[in-house]
């Protein structure tokens, strides 16, 4: 199995320094269907790069992180200003775990408890906000095209 480390503290770039495309998804809730404006990291640059430095993040926006393939993934949040909520997402959308806001700066290992194929980033808070828990599913181009 692979490992995926998001370990950020060696990226000296800002926020400027990385472009994202820009995209839309959907979670479909037990209580209806949220949608998300999205920033989409799909390169390692992106992936590293991440939400680090941003000082903001507005309601209904995140980042989805493709890793492309299956993987565990262990990030943290040195040089992350704001809490953020990290869904872990199977490749066929289904959320399966949620880490809730995280402390911006801390260098605590946020891990997967299984591979997976995708986070998503979202403010911190806004999961609960939004409804959106374990077992609710993203909707998004990139979960159709890999199951």
């Amino acid at each position: 199995m692979l490992l995926a480390l998001l370990f950020f503290s060696g990226v000296s770039a800002t926020a400027e320094d990385v472009l994202f495309e820009k995209d839309e998804l959907s979670v479909q809730t037990k209580s209806g269907t949220v949608r998300l404006e999205i920033e989409v990291a799909d390169t390692r640059r992106q992936r590293e790069q991440g939400l680090m430095y941003r000082r903001e993040l507005a309601e209904k926006t995140g980042m989805l992180f493709d890793f492309k393939r299956l993987i565990a993934i262990r990030m943290w949040m040195k040089n992350t200003f704001i809490p953020l909520d990290m869904l872990f997402i199977s490749k066929n959308g289904e959320i399966r775990q949620i880490a809730r806001d995280t402390v911006p700066h801390s260098t605590e290992i946020i891990a997967a408890k299984e591979p997976v194929l995708a986070v998503l980033e979202i403010g911190g808070g806004e999961a609960k906000r939004l409804g959106i828990e374990v077992g609710d599913r993203v909707v998004h181009p990139m979960f159709q095209k890999r199951q």
